[in-house]
């Protein structure tokens, strides 16, 4: 009787085992839309931005070892396999394609945001950040692009006149009133901040 019973339990936790084996784990989670700022600066001081934006002005706290990072416009030729960018885009309906309204590459060895996430560059869109894999000459000088993250793939066409910039190193002093400027901020004890400023090149507005 008791032979009997162990017995029985044991196929009962083997059974138990092999249905849980079976239940797909889980999907990872897209990250969370950043919190973003983009304007023109109006007021600036050692530690903080006031930055005109489409919402109203808003002022962001800088840092301490705050960085700024220069938007160099390059030809689309720059996206390249391998390469880690981010990219602006706009999905299709088919929810694994879509189509870029910027791109922006990353310097080598450098990946940020990585993922596909909500964006506020126009109504609906997208953000995916990612490593870039096959790379196909699309029509008339655009590009057809397999973008992998952690937990995902995306198709994404690049039209041949959307902005592509390579992201470089920049000095404070290109930060100052009158300059446009976008920011991923971090909401903290008595309002925003940011580790980190981009810039277009000579005082061009960033395109993401």
């Amino acid at each position: 009787m008791i032979k009997s019973a162990a017995a029985g339990l044991a196929a009962l936790a083997l059974s138990a085992t092999a249905a849980l084996a079976e239940v797909p784990a889980p999907a990872p989670a897209a990250p969370p839309s950043p919190s973003i700022v983009r304007g023109t600066v109006t007021a600036m001081t050692d530690g903080s931005l006031t930055v005109k934006t489409a919402k109203g002005p808003q002022t962001v706290g800088l840092a301490p070892a705050w960085s700024v990072a220069v938007m160099k416009p390059v030809a689309i030729d720059a996206i390249q396999p391998g390469s880690f960018i981010g990219t602006s885009e706009m999905p299709n309906k088919d929810g694994t394609s879509g189509k870029s309204l910027e791109v922006h590459v990353f310097p080598p060895g450098v990946k940020m945001g990585e993922g596909h996430y909500g964006w506020d560059l126009k109504p609906g869109s997208m953000m995916t950040n990612g490593t870039v894999g096959t790379v196909v000459a699309g029509k008339r000088g655009s590009r057809e692009l397999d973008v992998s993250y952690s937990y995902g793939k995306r198709h994404i066409t690049v039209p041949a006149k959307v902005p592509v910039v390579q992201i470089t190193p920049g000095k404070r002093d290109m930060v100052k009133v009158g300059t446009p400027v976008f920011m991923v901020v971090q909401k903290v004890a008595g309002g925003l901040m940011a580790g980190s400023v981009s810039v277009g090149e000579n005082g061009a507005k960033p395109p993401m």
